[in-house]
């Protein structure tokens, strides 16, 4: 495995190939990533490819690519996308502090002292950076299992281990804050202490009271969260029970269930009310139109009269003939799922693509607007365009 000679070579190879990083940094989480998509996105040039692999930037799988662990958490943490909570982050710089504080009052050189004054420096600012990760990590991946994981154990014992998370957080902020606060080292915080150390003191501790605040909510969150597990969970196992006895014919002789459902009062047992429409005797003995109406429906009622119904004529056989008219409709699910598999633009994609009929250009327009309007979320619009046929057109590709 090589390695890069200096900062100007990493940054070079990263920024050459930022296409190919971008892709495969955007689809992480996906399970392969097609060696020929790759060579696509560097203009067919293999040897770029073969010299992110060797300088351990890319690692390859057989025929799919992936980006290096190192290159992919930094990226991750730059960016703050990463879902992973490492509270050892904060107790690394805790431990880190202490050990320069340490060598800061243990050295007689001021120039060495100084060093170890700003390694203390630098510890400071990232606690503050990574408990405020840490804590929205935390926070999205809470929400993420409650909504997403549909296995109720899995989903309980996954809070469980945030929870634990959360209270280890907790307590490492909690450590930071009497750190810097001098109770463990006053002698430090008194000899060392300059404008910027005591900027930088402030500024943490509004971050760790900004993480303290949000744990405690995060703290009532789970809690609510494993509430409404305990409960939904004790709701599914009492209804198995219940189909169970009811399969088994038992649910009568087994269970109180006819002397709870003759207690239970909720209008869904209810009868549905009934309001008839009374006429006042009063009317009826001074309206001569209500009369003349209770006799019409009477009649109406007791009559024994007949009527015969006309007659249709037949009906002629050319109505009865079988025609049938076949139309080939174009499936936009399906042509968008052909696109998100290929590694080609949109545009070309469908002027090339089979419909299993003859499609015209101005149809092919058409398609190409219909699915950029329904599926633009999991497409790639570029800034840049093309023209066919006098027809100008942005360059998509599939996510």
């Amino acid at each position: 495995m090589k390695t890069f000679s200096s900062i100007q070579q990493l940054l070079a190879t990263l920024s050459r190939e930022q296409k190919l990083l971008s892709e495969l940094f955007e689809k992480r989480k996906i399970l392969s990533f097609n060696y020929d998509y790759a060579l696509e996105l560097v203009d067919f040039d293999a040897d770029k490819i073969t010299a992110l692999v060797d300088y351990a930037v890319v690692r390859q799988n057989g025929n799919n690519l992936e980006l290096d662990d190192v290159f992919l958490q930094f990226f991750e943490q730059v960016m703050e996308v990463n879902e992973e909570i490492n509270a050892s982050y904060i107790n690394e710089h805790i431990q880190n502090i202490k050990q320069n504080i340490i060598y800061y009052l243990q050295e007689n050189n001021e120039g060495r002292k100084y060093s170890y004054l700003r390694q203390v420096k630098q510890a400071l600012r990232k606690i503050g950076v990574i408990a405020l990760r840490n804590v929205v990590d935390l926070n999205r991946n809470i929400d993420n299992t409650f909504k997403n994981e549909p296995n109720y154990k899995i989903k309980q014992t996954k809070l469980e281990h945030l929870d634990d998370k959360r209270a280890t957080v907790y307590k490492l902020i909690n450590e930071t804050d009497a750190l810097v606060s001098g109770e463990d080292e006053v002698t430090f915080f008194r000899v060392a202490a300059d404008e910027e150390l005591n900027r930088l003191i402030v500024v943490l501790k509004l971050q760790l009271n900004e993480c303290r605040h949000n744990l405690i909510d995060i703290q009532r969150q789970i809690i609510e969260y494993l509430n409404r597990i305990k409960h939904h969970s004790g709701v599914i196992e009492k209804l198995r029970q219940i189909k169970y006895l009811k399969d088994q014919f038992e649910l009568r002789s087994k269970t109180d269930i006819k002397a709870i459902l003759a207690e239970n009062t909720a209008v869904v047992f209810e009868p549905n009310p009934t309001y008839p429409l009374n006429i006042p005797l009063d009317q009826l003995q001074t309206d001569s139109d209500a009369l003349n109406i209770i006799r019409k429906v009477a009649k109406g009622k007791h009559s024994n009269v007949k009527t015969n119904q006309p007659m249709a004529e037949g009906i002629s056989d050319e109505y009865l003939e079988t025609q049938v008219q076949e139309e080939i409709q174009i499936n936009l699910d399906e042509v968008k799922n052909g696109f998100l598999a290929s590694g080609n633009n949109l545009f070309d994609f469908i002027v090339n693509y089979d419909y299993g009929r003859e499609v015209t250009f101005d149809e092919c327009i058409t398609i190409y607007c219909q699915m950029v309007s329904q599926y633009d979320t999991l497409f790639k619009i570029t800034d840049a365009y093309n023209n066919r046929q006098d027809v100008e057109f942005a360059m998509i590709y599939p996510k």
